[in-house]
């Protein structure tokens, strides 16, 4: 009798929970288990190389000095500090000892080669930009044994004006010589990191991102009339109702702000008006498995309809989790359950759950739909108020003519703000920021130079002389400044 074919050799099986718990069995499997899906070589690192790196990044400025500061305290030590982008590109590596450097250039573990999970598998940096978190890989931990010499220390480091993920923080040491400092270490490295961006971007020292919420029940009385019909919404509401109504899963894409759950919120009440929708926000790294155990449960329920937020957010094994619970979830006939995400873009969507995905609908950014900016306005007002509120000429050329980069979410509260100050919105009483035309980030004392100006020029009756008067400048200066700062001013006296 002819042989059947030969089996393929298993693939190699995930470590055991470490006794002493040093790193969560659960992130570790699951690590594993990614980099066998990966086909990652399990003997011998082999990451892609690139001969160029982004060394004019705020990551790499800010990084660089941080890390500098450290060697210089340790320098001394086998400690190689890395900094790597979200690629998880190594972009720079300090390192005084020589046998250290050149053992980790047999690795590849230098500049301009990637060393995310997709290249080397389970690994200190890899694993804390998949799971966003902080991360100790040690000695067997590794999955390619060609790492199992090293002990890695890793913490992403996020935009702290953005809150995306921007790269991490990695410190490798050998593996007999690790302390139970280096985690620590690399953590005190990234959060001073992420503090110098802030205040290099914004000029404000850092402060801890809010966390948003966890769920939240929509039922129809407190949805309220929807305000947008300027034809981008109205096409892409359309097109999110369609997808709903034929039982698609759906991503629901477009910039911070713009209004995204909303829009998936509203086309479920179009297909199905009675029927409870469950608004979903990730808690970012921390809390994820907290977060699962809370909401998943109500899934069993075929009537209810999820749209999820911030998934991209999510540590990798959460996501996993998520995919598995969502494909799960029935209707009554059998039929899947579909659900929507909402991201910033498909591509900014993990991968397992981008690939349940049958449609994609753009949601306009708010500068895109000018006819919608003052009937959300009045909207908000009314709500905040509790009844109609007026806005003058000029504070409605004011609001249809600024921008908008934080698209509604901004603009809502503008508005709210302005309303708590006057019974009539008039245009001193908006925020600088709507009259402010310019791209770039201002420095503290640049927005104070700029609010201030603002102030001056918005007064009642104000001319651009009386201004300058005010403000201590001469005419000329001022115009100047105002070209500078980008000001939009709505129709004056002059």
């Amino acid at each position: 009798m002819a042989a059947g074919p030969t089996a393929p050799p298993p693939p190699p099986r995930a470590p055991d929970p470490r006794p002493d718990g040093r790193l969560a069995a659960p992130r570790l499997r699951a690590s594993w288990r990614r980099s066998q899906l990966y086909g990652v070589p399990p003997e011998q690192v082999l990451p892609c190389f690139t001969g160029s790196v982004d060394t004019g990044s705020l990551l790499y400025e800010c990084g660089s000095e941080v890390l500098t500061g450290l060697h210089a305290t340790i320098a001394n030590e086998p400690v190689s500090l890395m900094i790597a982008d979200r690629e998880g590109l190594v972009l720079t590596r300090l390192c005084s000892d020589a046998d250290m450097r050149r053992s980790l250039d047999a690795v590849h573990l230098a500049p301009g080669f990637y060393y995310s999970e997709q290249q080397a598998g389970t690994n200190g940096l890899g694993l804390s930009l998949a799971d966003r978190a902080p991360s100790l890989v040690r000695a067997g931990d590794h999955y390619c044994a060609e790492l199992r010499g090293y002990t890695c220390a890793a913490v992403p480091v996020l935009d702290p004006v953005t809150g995306e993920l921007a790269g991490s923080i990695n410190l490798t040491t050998w593996s007999d010589s690790s302390s139970e400092l280096l985690l620590a270490l690399a953590q005190a490295a990234a959060g001073a990191t992420s503090g110098l961006m802030l205040h290099r971007a914004t000029g404000r020292p850092a402060r801890s991102a809010p966390r948003g919420e966890v769920f939240r029940v929509v039922a129809p009385a407190t949805e309220g009339q929807d305000a947008c019909a300027s034809t981008g919404w109205r096409a892409a509401l359309a097109a999110a109702t369609a997808a709903d109504a034929a039982g698609r899963v759906t991503a629901v894409v477009g910039e911070p702000g713009v209004g995204k759950s909303t829009l998936a919120v509203r086309a479920r009440r179009r297909a199905g008006p009675r029927r409870r929708v469950l608004r979903v926000r990730s808690p970012g790294d921390e809390g994820a498995a907290a977060w699962l155990d809370l909401w998943v449960p109500e899934l069993r329920d075929p009537e209810v309809h999820v749209v999820v937020s911030g998934t991209h957010q999510l540590p990798a094994w959460a996501v996993e989790e998520l995919a598995a619970a969502l494909t799960a979830a029935r209707r009554t006939d059998g039929r899947p359950q579909p659900f929507v995400l909402t991201s910033p873009e498909y591509a900014a969507l993990p991968p397992p759950l981008a690939r349940l995905v049958d449609t994609v609908v753009e949601v306009p950014p708010l500068r895109l739909r000018p006819d919608d900016v003052m009937a959300v306005a009045h909207a908000v007002a009314a709500a905040e108020r509790h009844r109609p509120v007026e806005f003058s000429a000029r504070a409605a050329g004011a609001l249809t003519s600024c921008s908008w980069p934080g698209n509604t979410r901004q603009l809502h509260r503008v508005v709210r703000e302005a309303v708590a100050r006057a019974d009539v919105v008039d245009v001193h009483h908006l925020a600088p920021e709507v009259l402010d035309g310019g791209t770039r980030a201002l420095s503290r004392l640049e927005r104070l130079e700029r609010d201030e100006i603002v102030r001056c020029l918005t007064e009642p009756g104000t001319t651009v002389t009386r201004a300058a008067q005010t403000l201590g400048i001469a005419r000329a200066t001022l115009y100047r400044k105002i070209t500078h700062y980008g000001l939009t001013l709505p129709a004056a006296p002059y």
